[in-house]
């Protein structure tokens, strides 16, 4: 097998979304045994199977990534099916509802809170080890451009994503001198299912609303997962070992500039 993974084993959480998946079709066309995490079973069996008719090594594990046994389970499961694992895509996620701060649902802001910034802790608690024991590994966090601004009623989400850049910076001042690499994605308005029903909630024209939130980059467009999972993959190779503790912008321009036709 040639590629950039070839003969390397990556892990990857949310694998059954669209970033998700499509980080894990990168990997696997690249070279790579891929194990593919999500707590929906059945779509996540869709997915191991596309990519196993494809000709890759490719195997699935239900778990729910803000349970702490389910956590350690999914790391044990990648240990048993590979022997170790070469990098970690540290993905699952979900968007909240939208609610004002002062409004917001307590409960709503434990679920989303417990998936998207715990479910990163358990994820590296637990995947770390054997990498650190190895002295060899990458780990690629999903944070968001929702970890550099604020996104009006969506406190419980932009808080944990802000979390993550955090977790990111305080393992990779940990683990780099052990030979592991950690970084974190910060993907903009990328056309998922996610950020659809983000769009439902603020707009009655879902369509017009997606072009309107594609206005946030100065391209002027909504990106796609592929372009996400494109940069992972460079994060997790060898080509990327110089880059550490780093937060990579996929946005389209949207926090590094200002538009000059407005």
């Amino acid at each position: 097998m040639s590629g950039r993974h070839a003969g390397k084993a990556m892990l990857v959480t949310g694998a059954a979304g669209a970033i998700g998946f499509a980080a894990s079709e990168i990997l696997a066309r690249e070279g790579a045994r891929v194990m593919l995490v999500d707590i929906d079973a059945a779509r996540l069996e869709e997915r191991v199977r596309s990519l196993r008719d494809a000709g890759h090594e490719a195997v699935g594990h239900q778990a729910d990534c803000a349970d702490e046994r389910a956590t350690q389970g999914y790391a044990e499961a990648a240990l048993r099916a590979f022997g170790q694992v070469d990098g970690f895509f540290n993905n699952a996620g979900v968007e909240g509802k939208l609610a004002p701060t002062h409004e917001y649902d307590v409960a709503e802001f434990d679920r989303v809170v417990g998936v998207n910034l715990r479910g990163m802790f358990l994820g590296l608690r637990y995947v770390l080890p054997d990498m650190v024991r190895r002295g060899a590994g990458a780990v690629v966090n999903t944070a968001s451009i929702g970890s550099e601004r604020g996104l009006a009623g969506a406190c419980a989400y932009n808080a944990a994503k802000h979390g993550v850049v955090g977790l990111t910076r305080t393992a990779a001042s940990e683990v780099a001198q052990k030979g592991v690499r950690v970084n974190c994605v910060m993907p903009g308005v990328i056309e998922t299912p996610l950020l659809l029903d983000i769009v439902k909630q603020m707009f009655d024209d879902a369509a017009a609303g997606m072009r309107k939130l594609g206005e946030v980059a100065t391209l002027n467009r909504v990106g796609q997962p592929r372009e996400v999972g494109d940069v992972v993959s460079f994060l997790l190779s060898d080509e990327a070992s110089y880059v550490n503790g780093a937060k990579w912008e996929i946005d389209g321009g949207a926090l590094a500039t200002i538009r000059n036709d407005l």
